[in-house]
């Protein structure tokens, strides 16, 4: 039997009524707050299991609401929590997802596509899609990551693959030969029909479009950390948001650390309230630093550094307020995502109507799962 070969089940498609898709009746995710305590008590049974598995001690943390072969924090956000002991080291590992790397506590090494980088506490990297990586702990604390991929996504879709230990391929040059081979390459090219802009692509374009190189860009927290602090000294007169997006350019106008997310970190002065405004792309948060509160869908819920949050489903109004004392907090959206899809709404004011960027409820109250 040839490989590649699968026994289906006899499987028809059927009709649907149209408003099956216009009206959807899922539920709303809730937000979700995962302690500081949760966080850490999970940290130490990590750090206790007798071995790593494949040089890895992580655990997923999954919304009560997820769906089971799609596990996720958001919908097509995946967050897992890492830890390693010192002298330890991962086995190589890739998939065709994309990452955003956080260390939250101690030190290591992390190699991504042949790039090494030394990393410590509060430091953040992407991790491109496919690319091997590795990582050690080369220092004397327990070393712990959260990292955040858009595997949800692919499952969902079915096209979700990961490769442990996979071989260091090399460079194969086959598209110059393949160029020169006139039998593969349409003699006519892309072109122009009609004065719309509208255009005929032949296949070997479609097929092999134009790289943009993807890379893994690494921005060290006491650099940015030094940034943050000219935002805090701008005073009372400065009303926007006092935070930079950790830009990756291969994003492009989609503004985002990888092509689903993107990550921002903000400095949030004392007893700072922000607008309510809703979205339609999914927010969680990381509090490093200071204590506050959120307000989604007309519930609120308090936090302090070292909690997690999904603090804004999907189309949820929301706003966050600081307490007494500065707050740090790292923001990962699938933004970048949604202008892809020209599906990200906004609305910053519940007075004018939501806007299409990119282009010219109730909630149950509860607790995620760690496991």
């Amino acid at each position: 039997m040839h490989k590649m070969k699968v026994d289906f089940d006899q499987a028809s498609a059927g009709f649907a009524p149209l408003h099956a898709m216009t009206e959807p009746d899922a539920k709303k995710w809730a937000p979700v707050l995962i302690s500081k305590a949760q966080i850490d008590a999970e940290i130490e049974r990590l750090a206790s299991l007798p071995n790593a598995e494949a040089g890895r001690r992580s655990s997923l943390i999954v919304h009560p609401d997820a769906l089971p072969g799609a596990p996720g924090l958001a919908p097509g956000i995946c967050v897992t929590l890492s830890v390693l002991k010192p002298g330890e080291r991962t086995e190589p590992f890739r998939h065709n997802a994309t990452e955003v790397n956080f260390c939250i506590r101690g030190q290591g090494r992390a190699v991504v596509a042949g790039r090494a980088m030394a990393f410590r506490q509060y430091d953040v990297w992407n991790t491109p899609s496919y690319a091997i990586y590795t990582r050690e702990n080369d220092g004397d604390d327990l070393q712990v990551m959260l990292t955040y991929n858009n595997s949800p996504v692919l499952k969902f879709m079915n096209v979700y693959f990961a490769e442990h230990n996979p071989p260091m391929l090399s460079a194969v040059e086959e598209a110059a030969a393949e160029e020169e081979d006139g039998r593969k390459t349409s003699p006519y090219g892309t072109f122009q029909i009609g004065d719309d802009g509208a255009m005929l692509m032949p296949y070997e374009r479609l097929i092999n479009p134009p790289a943009v190189e993807a890379n893994p860009l690494f921005w060290p927290w006491e650099k940015v950390e030094a940034e943050l602090g000219k935002l805090a000294d701008l005073g009372q007169n400065y009303v926007g948001r006092r935070l930079y997006l950790l830009y990756n350019p291969m994003t492009g106008r989609t503004n985002g650390t990888t092509p689903s997310f993107f990550s921002t970190i903000t400095i949030r002065p004392p007893r700072i309230v922000d607008r309510p405004h809703r979205h339609t792309s999914a927010a969680i948060n990381y509090y490093f630093k200071g204590s506050g509160r959120s307000s989604v869908a007309g519930n609120v819920y308090e936090w302090s550094a070292g909690d997690l949050m999904l603090s804004a489903p999907g189309w949820a109004v929301h706003n966050h307020a600081s307490y007494d004392d500065y707050v740090y907090e790292l923001t990962v959206q699938d933004q970048p995502l949604n202008i892809a899809m020209e599906s990200l709404l906004w609305q910053e004011s519940m007075k004018e109507p939501p806007i299409l960027l990119g282009t010219h409820a109730g909630f149950d109250t509860n607790r995620a799962v760690v496991g």
